[in-house]
């Protein structure tokens, strides 16, 4: 199966190297497009993770951060916390980027990483985390996941 350029999904299982380096699974590098460069874009997560997108569509979020208004506090407040943590990484010759160590810090990694494919982007996580993370999701109303559902055509 052939699978859309820049769309990420599956999860997999790596340890995070004492430079802080982690390998990007082959999979997502062969749908990685030519024209990213072989670069991502790494920035905090909503969650305690780090978002890993491809340098494309992190420049179409660019684009879409620059059209909120300076002026509102909110508004500030979100392209800050989004562009302050934002890094370039490019992957080396044997598929690894490196993580700041303050993005290492917030998404609480140690040796062991899970990588999960979401589909425009990637999300780095402590597996211990994301199984918190997962078992606070199962108390969200069954109702909001049957009207998002409604939103996806099939």
């Amino acid at each position: 199966m052939t699978l859309t350029k820049n769309t990420f999904i599956g999860e997999y299982f790596y340890s995070l190297d004492a430079k802080g380096r982690i390998n990007i699974p082959a999979k997502f590098r062969q749908a990685l497009s030519k024209d990213n460069k072989n670069t991502f874009v790494l920035t905090r997560g909503m969650d305690s993770c780090i978002w890993i997108y491809p340098l494309k569509q992190w420049k179409e979020i660019e684009s879409n951060l620059r059209k909120l208004s300076s002026l509102s506090n909110l508004h500030r407040t979100f392209v800050r916390n989004t562009a302050r943590y934002a890094t370039p990484s490019t992957y080396d010759k044997q598929g690894r980027i490196s993580l700041p160590p303050s993005l290492i810090e917030y998404a609480k990694l140690n040796k062991d990483v899970q990588i999960i494919g979401m589909i425009n982007k990637m999300e780095v996580w402590n597996p211990k985390q994301l199984i918190i993370t997962d078992n606070e999701a199962i108390n969200i109303d069954t109702s909001a996941y049957d009207d998002l559902a409604e939103k996806i055509t099939l």
